[in-house]
């Protein structure tokens, strides 16, 4: 496994970190989801991704019971706050500091740890004043309950605001969690230079696009016994905007000669993909089986020579989704209930 520093900051993270966004507490068995998490720790995973409302806070509980047993100091745990969670009231969301308070204090019970690495903003609570938020995350980072402070899905003037307030709380806003992959570029024109000159990486999402990228999904086919388009439990919603454009699925096909000459499954080449942009510190990897956390740790390391990169390009061509203002679309102007 190699490591990356986290934005301007000292800390280093696994360029491979395990999240369990889709899966832990909800679409997976439990002891699925531990064996999971023992795979990517035996795979010299160190830093783990998770969020309160996932599987409405048992994903947090899930992570915690894998975790409880190991040197908490060679960990890096990750959590979020701003989604709804519990019984969805009308203060059981946003970035208020009632809400965040509240929720990293339930989050570490339920991670079973002290304090976490790393706090994020899920979203931009446009309903909230931004220094409400920023104040009541140096509050945490002061007592010693957070390390950094991070973000995602923020647009460049956003983290930028959120930037100036953390520097002058004399806190480190070090990271933002954007959806990257090959197929989905939008932070790159205006998030990734900001984030740069503040200091800031990316920790990415969905670098395989819920899937897409495996090639394992074909144009005008079923899709596969067992794969995340036939799952009920919301995997399935998640992917069905990609599996609607055949024209992406047939330009996905035109990578496998690429993944082949690098020795590598098309998953590994997506995620080696997102990781060759030095912007991004980790690719954030799921699982519902130990052994996809195996395979998606030989990612780890790989560089892409720039003529293969090109090719990339122009096998995948104008499916590629560009528009920068993707980012402010994933933040609803009002809270969601």
């Amino acid at each position: 496994m190699d490591f990356r520093y986290l934005g301007n900051s000292g800390l280093k993270i696994s360029e491979i970190t395990f999240g369990n966004w889709l899966t832990h507490g909800s679409q997976v068995e439990k002891d699925a989801a531990i064996a999971s998490v023992r795979a990517a720790l035996d795979a010299g995973i160190t830093s783990f991704d998770t969020a309160d409302t996932y599987a409405n806070t048992a994903a947090e509980a899930v992570l915690g019971d894998a975790l409880k047993d190991e040197r908490r100091e060679s960990l890096e745990i990750f959590t979020k706050v701003y989604f709804p969670t519990g019984p969805m009231g009308p203060n059981d969301t946003g970035l208020s500091r009632k809400h965040i308070m509240e929720s990293l204090h339930a989050s570490l019970k339920r991670l079973q740890t002290d304090y976490v690495d790393l706090y994020q903003a899920h979203r931009f609570d446009h309903e909230t004043p931004l220094e409400e938020t920023m104040v009541a995350f140096a509050d945490l980072v002061h007592s010693g309950k957070v390390l950094y402070i991070g973000v995602s899905e923020w647009t460049a003037d956003q983290l930028r605001r959120g930037h100036a307030l953390a520097k002058e709380l004399k806190i480190q806003l070090i990271s933002n969690q954007p959806q990257y992959s090959a197929l989905w570029r939008v932070i790159e024109d205006e998030v990734v230079p900001t984030s740069e000159e503040l200091g800031i990486s990316q920790i990415v999402w969905s670098p395989v696009a819920q899937g897409v990228l495996t090639g394992k999904y074909a144009p005008g086919e079923q899709p596969p016994e067992g794969s995340r388009a036939t799952d009920t439990k919301g995997g399935a919603d998640m992917i069905k905007s990609w599996l609607s454009k055949d024209e992406v699925l047939r330009r996905v096909q035109d990578l496998r000669p690429i993944a082949d000459e690098l020795g590598l499954t098309m998953a590994q080449l997506a995620i080696a993909w997102v990781l060759q942009n030095k912007n991004v510190a980790a690719a954030i990897v799921g699982a519902s089986r130990p052994e996809q956390v195996t395979d998606n740790v030989k990612a780890a390391g790989v560089e892409i020579p720039a003529e293969l990169m090109g090719r990339i390009d122009d096998a995948l061509g104008d499916v590629v989704e560009r528009d920068p203002a993707n980012t402010a679309k994933s933040s609803s102007k009002t809270r969601l209930t």
